[in-house]
């Protein structure tokens, strides 16, 4: 397939554009700088330069163009979001994002659009009693400052679930890891990444394995549907930790969970008060994806071969 691809320059981005052109489709990559699309092109996809939030922009950039499916890959997270206000740019591709680039999918004769979801969108604080599958609510508001990010993913779901004519699906990514471990190096030796003593678990997803879930999705998965993608969860402590270990930095400081919610608003619900199991059921038999990496020692230890 060809496929028109917003967000190829990112954390994602560099881990999918390889395995989508190794399966054998074409790549015509969207990013907002020349630098990012001579990248590009120099890995084998194309390029066009624009901003998906100019609506008017990105449909000029796109007229003539031919694509069978498009894909919402992006994110405005340069460094992990420390307060809610770090996520605004990111709602907003989500919701202003998609639907731009579903009318781009109208011009370029798209029938399949995928897009970027999150596992933590069936809650922040929402207790489960086991695995959560994707028959559960989702960006169901909890009457916290999280609520824009749920309605956020809650819209770019909707939008290509409900587009006429668009074949719409919906990876429900854990958090990502493994493509980023210089930076995660760096962040670890300048004490940059507290923990606290909370044992409650986050779904994880190495770079590679979401890159794979996503091609699979492209290729098999069924319209209409949301998959989680996810490997087995971890506690924050024991994520970074791991890390630690795995790219020989000092140890994560340990914190109590009152100072960290004062300093961290945002990643403080992650460390401080997540307990969040998924199932992958619906990944492995609709889409026969399994990952890779199944545990962050892993992920983490190939990243630190890497």
């Amino acid at each position: 397939m060809r496929v028109l691809l917003a967000g190829a320059s990112g954390t994602l981005g560099r881990a999918l554009v390889p395995q989508l052109l190794a399966a054998g489709h074409e790549v015509v990559g969207i990013t907002r700088s020349k630098p990012s699309a001579d990248r590009l092109r120099a890995r084998g996809a194309e390029a066009i330069v624009a901003d998906v939030l100019d609506r008017d922009a990105l449909l000029a950039a796109v007229r003539g163009q031919r694509a069978d499916a498009v894909m919402n890959q992006l994110t405005a997270l340069s460094t992990p979001p420390l307060r809610y206000e770090s996520m605004r740019m990111t709602n907003r591709l989500r919701e202003e994002g998609t639907a731009n680039l579903l009318e781009a999918a109208s011009l370029v004769g798209a029938r399949r659009a995928l897009t970027q979801s999150i596992v933590f969108g069936y809650g922040y604080r929402r207790h489960h009693s086991g695995p959560v599958d994707e028959t559960a609510p989702f960006g169901v508001p909890e009457q916290l400052p999280v609520d824009p990010i749920h309605a956020a993913l809650a819209s770019t779901e909707r939008q290509v679930f409900s587009t006429p004519g668009i074949e719409g699906i919906a990876l429900r990514y854990g958090l990502f890891y493994g493509l980023d471990g210089r930076e995660m190096q760096r962040m670890l030796r300048r004490r940059m990444l507290p923990v606290s003593t909370w044992e409650g678990v986050v779904p994880l997803v190495h770079h590679e394995d979401a890159a794979s879930a996503t091609v699979a999705a492209l290729e098999r998965g069924v319209p209409g549907h949301a998959y989680n993608v996810a490997a087995a969860p971890a506690s924050w402590r024991h994520h970074l930790e791991t890390a630690a270990r795995a790219l020989g930095a000092p140890a994560p400081l340990v914190l109590p969970p009152w100072l960290l919610r004062i300093a961290l608003p945002y990643p403080a619900e992650l460390m401080t008060r997540m307990d969040l199991r998924v199932s992958t059921e619906r990944a492995a038999r609709e889409l026969g994806w399994t990952p890779r990496y199944p545990t962050v020692e892993e992920g983490w230890a190939a990243a630190a071969g890497r």
